[in-house]
């Protein structure tokens, strides 16, 4: 007799943590072990946008969606993070388990955001969102109009701006209060004056928060002309006071806009990665634990010198693995270390988040 197949993510293991703990955590702060796991739920992505390795390494992309069984095998880790993210190398929302994640990283008593293109947005997406417990959906723009965010080739502007029009009107009628919508804003160097009208865009899509980030991966040589590299002093300059201007404008209208930007010198020990690896981690969508997105692309180059398989940085799957013990093995610990050295491993000296600052 063959018995019906059971969801993994059903498990009666995975159980909501006692009003006990949970009084424990809130009485005396958290105790988590981790800021945040980042999830690629899918490396599967409609857009083609010009700076994305998805689009410039097409030939070589892997696409695939993560496995329920595979993300049920982070339930143990999950119970040691603040913030589970759920985004990768791909569109999140086309993964159709993908609110089923959701709720089991609630069940685990996370905080639980995403990042989406925009593309796959409609009533019903809208309303499975308010109702799941995100807490942050963030869109990913790189310009305020349709010419400024021509790099996001087939993602038009307009059906994003759609696409959170729609959002807003779902979390407003269900009054979704604990649902946070951002913009996740690449500045290119090339079009960095659309900045500016970044305060207006967010009075009129109603965004809580926007955090403006730069060009960190160079996805294929002549690329490196739209990122700011620490000794480009006046591209840098120019970069910092067009930012300073949209936040100030921002702020003045009660929003907030975080940003960055690289500076000649390492960051400082209190913060040495901006993707703060000492305490976040990424696991790809096979179930593979890296220290950041940038050290784990979902590509299978032919040259095994490829930049890509030289700067890969795997230290364990969950598949194989109890995923605390990866966390804690001896190579993933030295790893961390080096970070806190002036000499960390070879993929991250020169990495811009390491050389990233916040701007006084």
């Amino acid at each position: 007799m063959t018995g019906e197949k059971k969801d993994p993510l059903q498990d009666p293991r995975f159980r909501a943590p006692s009003i006990w703990q949970t009084l424990r955590e809130g009485l005396f702060g958290s105790r988590r072990m981790l800021e945040c796991i980042q999830v690629e739920v899918t490396s599967f992505c409609p857009g083609r946008c010009t700076y994305c390795p998805h689009t410039t390494q097409e030939s070589i992309w892997n696409s695939r969606h993560m496995a329920p069984e595979t993300f049920a095998r982070l339930w143990s880790l999950m119970r040691l993070s603040e913030r589970i993210h759920l985004q990768g190398w791909g569109e999140p929302f086309l993964h159709p388990r993908f609110m089923d994640f959701v709720r089991l990283a609630r069940k685990a008593e996370c905080s639980v955001s995403t990042t989406s293109c925009g593309l796959r947005m409609d009533e019903r997406l809208a309303e499975s969102i308010v109702a799941s417990g995100l807490d942050i959906v963030a869109f990913s723009l790189v310009g305020t109009d349709e010419e400024s965010n021509a790099p996001r080739a087939g993602v038009p502007f307009s059906r994003v701006s759609e696409s959170i029009r729609l959002l807003q009107a779902v979390r407003k009628k269900r009054m979704g209060v604990h649902l946070e919508i951002h913009l996740a804003y690449l500045m290119l160097a090339s079009r960095m004056e659309a900045v500016l009208r970044l305060p207006d865009l967010m009075d009129t899509l109603d965004i809580h928060a926007t955090v403006v980030s730069t060009l960190d991966y160079i996805a294929a040589p002549g690329m490196e002309t739209e990122a700011f590299l620490p000794h480009e002093t006046d591209k840098r300059k120019k970069a910092q006071s067009l930012l300073e201007q949209a936040a100030g404008q921002a702020a003045q209208r009660g929003r907030s806009l975080y940003f960055t930007l690289p500076s000649p010198l390492p960051a400082s020990k209190a913060v040495p990665c901006r993707e703060n690896a000492t305490k976040t981690l990424y696991v790809d969508a096979e179930g593979n634990m890296a220290p950041c997105i940038y050290l784990n692309l979902p590509v299978t180059p032919e040259d095994p010198l490829a930049q890509e398989n030289v700067n890969r940085r795997v230290f364990g799957s969950i598949m194989e693995q109890d995923p605390l013990s990866v966390w804690n093995s001896a190579p993933f610990k030295a790893f961390r270390e080096a970070l806190n050295t002036p000499i960390p491993d070879f993929p991250c000296r020169t990495c811009p988040k390491r050389f990233e600052n916040d701007i006084d």
